[in-house]
C-alpha cells in the first residue's frame, strides 16, 4: 500500500468528493491562489476553478455564514479555518445557525457543512493560536466532531463527513500535515462514531485521539519494554463518542488512563471517566487517571510548552500509578 502525507490524504478526500458531487465546494482563507496555508488544497483551484475553490477575506463570521446559507440551499460547503482559534469569530454561525437549524426548522433544513482546520498547539505560536476546542464543540447538540490521528483515518473520515447531512467539525493539527501513513488508492469510508483499537493489550487501556495518539502509542512502546501490555484506543470522533469500544477494553484490562491536549475542566476525559465509572465500575481495579494540558494559557517559551503539554513521561507514570496504586 502506498504511503502519503496527512495533507495529501485530506486533499484526496476533498478532490474525490468534489469530482463525485458538483454541490461540494471549498471556501476559506488562502485555499485557492496560495494552494492552502498548509498546502492541503494544492492544485484544487486548477482543477475545479474559482467557483468551487474560493478565497475569502479574513472574515470568519462572514464566510461561515455564507457556508451555512449555501448548505441550507442544497450545497455541501467545506469551510476551512486557518486555525480553529479563528473559529471563535465564527462561533455564532456554527452554534446558533448550523447546529440549531434542523431542530428549529422542524426538520425542514439540513445543514450539510464541514468546518475543518487545525486545532491545538503547533509549537511557539503563543496562547491565542494554541488552544483546543474539541470539547467545546462536542458539548453542542446538532454537531458532529471528528479528530483523526493518521492519514488513513483522515481520508476516510473526511469523505464521510462531506457526505453527512449534519454539520461536522473536522479537526486536524499543523504538526500532523507532514505525517506519512498507508492509504489505499481505492475508495473507502470510515463511519463517524466508531473508535479504533490501534494496539491491543491486557494490563491497561490508554484512550486518546488526534495528534496526542502519538503520545499514547509511544507510551505503550515504552511500557512494553517493562513488560506492561497497554491497549490503545483511538476515539477518532468525540461527538459521537464510541463508548462501547472503551467499555469493552476496560472490562478486559480493568484499568484506564486517558490522554488529551485540552484543559482539564469539562474535558473529553472528564466525560469518558464519568461514563466508565457508571457503566464499568465493577471492572475497575484502580481509579481512572487522566493526562491533560495544565490549566493555563500555553506559554511561548519552548521549555514551558513541554512542561504544560501531555507527554510520554507523564503517561507512563500515570499507567504505573493505576497498575501499582502508587
Amino acid at each position: 500500500m502506498r504511503q502519503i502525507q496527512f495533507r495529501e490524504a485530506l486533499r484526496e478526500a476533498m478532490t474525490e468528493e468534489m469530482r463525485r458531487d458538483p454541490s461540494v465546494f471549498l471556501m476559506g482563507e488562502e485555499v485557492a491562489e496560495y494552494n492552502g496555508a498548509y498546502k492541503v488544497s494544492q492544485g484544487m483551484l486548477d482543477e475545479f476553478g474559482p467557483n468551487r475553490v474560493l478565497d475569502t477575506p479574513i472574515a470568519e463570521l462572514g464566510f461561515a455564514g455564507v457556508g451555512v446559507g449555501a448548505a441550507m440551499n442544497g450545497l455541501r460547503p467545506i469551510i476551512e479555518f486557518m486555525t480553529f482559534n479563528f473559529s471563535l469569530v465564527a462561533i455564532d454561525q456554527i452554534i446558533n445557525s448550523a447546529a440549531k437549524m434542523l431542530s428549529m426548522s422542524g426538520g425542514q433544513y439540513n445543514v450539510p457543512i464541514v468546518f475543518r482546520g487545525p486545532t491545538g498547539n503547533a509549537g511557539q505560536l503563543g496562547a491565542q493560536h494554541s488552544q483546543n476546542f474539541e470539547n467545546w464543540y462536542a458539548n453542542c447538540p446538532g454537531l458532529k466532531v471528528v479528530v483523526p490521528s493518521n492519514p488513513y483515518d483522515a481520508k476516510g473520515l473526511l469523505k464521510t463527513s462531506i457526505r453527512d447531512n449534519d454539520p461536522v467539525i473536522f479537526m486536524e493539527s499543523e504538526l500532523m500535515y507532514g505525517d506519512k501513513g498507508e492509504v489505499p488508492e481505492e475508495e473507502y469510508l470510515i463511519p463517524i462514531g466508531q473508535a479504533d483499537v490501534k494496539r491491543t493489550g491486557t494490563d491497561v487501556t490508554i484512550v486518546s485521539f488526534g495528534k496526542i495518539m502519538k503520545v499514547a502509542l509511544a507510551a505503550a512502546q515504552e511500557l512494553e519494554k517493562e513488560g506492561i501490555s497497554a491497549e490503545v484506543v483511538d476515539l477518532r470522533s468525540v461527538r459521537p463518542i464510541d463508548y462501547a469500544t472503551v467499555v469493552e477494553s476496560v472490562k478486559k484490562t480493568n484499568r484506564m488512563v486517558i490522554v488529551e491536549e485540552a484543559w482539564p475542566l469539562a474535558s473529553i476525559s472528564s466525560e469518558i471517566t464519568y461514563h466508565i465509572q457508571k457503566h464499568a465500575f465493577d471492572y475497575l481495579d484502580a481509579p481512572i487517571h487522566r493526562i491533560t494540558s495544565s490549566d493555563a494559557p500555553l506559554p511561548y517559551a519552548p521549555t514551558l510548552i513541554q512542561a504544560i503539554l501531555p507527554n510520554v513521561e507523564r503517561t507512563v507514570k500515570a499507567v504505573k500509578a493505576v497498575l501499582y496504586r502508587d
